[in-house]
C-alpha cells in the first residue's frame, strides 16, 4: 500500500460575526506547534482485487459541520450510449453520521422527446423511515460486550494492519523533514493542498 498525505492546522477565522481561535491560540496549545488538526489521504492497495482503486480520506477539526461518510463512486462509462454527452456517474453513499442511512445517486432520462439526463436521488434515512433515531454508537457497543455478541466489534488483525498503515503515517509526517501542516481557516473544508490532491486526479470532494 502506498498513500499521498496532506496535513493542515486550523488558523483563526471570523465566523458568524465571531472570532474564532486557530489551533495555536486555544488553551495548553504550544506556539509553532505542528500538531496537525486535518489531514487528506489518497490511498492505493497493492492487490488484484483493488489495484487501481483509489480511496480519499479527509477528516479535521473546525470544519463547517460534523459529518460521517462513505461515498463510492462507480466508474463513468468510456461512452455514451445515446451519443449526446457522458452522465454523471453513479454514486453509493452510506452515512454513519448524523442522520444514518444509504442513498444512491444516479442519472434518469428527463421526461419528453429529447434525451436530458439529470442526477436523481434514492434516500434512505432511519429516523424519517422508523420514526426514531438510532441508538447511540456507544450504547449499542456496551450492550452487546454485556451479551458477549462480538458480532459488531473490530477483528483484532484488522485493528492491528489499520494502526500498521497509520503508524507508517504518523512516522512520516511527525518527522523534522515532512513540511509544517498547511493552515485552513477554522469552519473551512481544509487547506487548498487537500482540493489539490484530489485535483491531480481530475477529481473533487463531495460537498456535503
Amino acid at each position: 500500500m502506498w498513500c499521498n498525505v496532506v496535513c493542515g492546522q486550523y488558523a483563526a477565522r471570523r465566523i458568524a460575526g465571531a472570532d474564532v481561535p486557530g489551533y495555536q491560540q486555544e488553551k495548553d496549545v504550544a506556539q509553532g506547534s505542528r500538531t496537525p488538526t486535518f489531514v487528506a489521504l489518497k490511498l492505493n492497495i497493492r492487490s488484484w482485487r483493488w489495484d487501481g482503486v483509489p480511496f480519499y480520506i479527509r477528516s479535521g477539526k473546525r470544519m463547517p459541520k460534523r459529518a460521517t461518510e462513505i461515498a463510492v463512486h462507480f466508474r463513468p462509462l468510456p461512452h455514451s450510449l445515446f451519443g449526446q454527452g457522458r452522465s454523471q456517474p453513479n454514486v453509493l453513499i452510506i452515512r454513519v453520521q448524523p442522520q444514518e442511512g444509504i442513498a444512491l445517486r444516479f442519472s434518469a432520462k428527463v421526461p419528453g422527446e429529447r434525451y436530458r439526463p439529470r442526477t436523481v436521488s434514492m434516500d434512505f434515512r432511519y429516523g424519517s423511515t422508523f420514526g426514531s433515531a438510532s441508538p447511540e454508537a456507544y450504547e449499542r457497543l456496551l450492550l452487546d460486550a454485556m451479551r458477549g455478541d462480538q458480532t459488531l466489534f473490530t477483528r483484532k488483525d484488522e485493528v492491528e494492519a489499520a494502526w500498521k498503515i497509520v503508524g507508517s503515517i504518523l512516522k512520516a509526517t511527525e518527522s523534522s523533514e515532512f513540511p509544517a501542516p498547511f493552515p485552513y481557516g477554522a469552519g473551512t473544508w481544509g487547506p487548498p493542498a487537500a482540493d489539490e490532491l484530489l485535483g491531480q486526479d481530475g477529481r473533487a470532494w463531495r460537498r456535503l
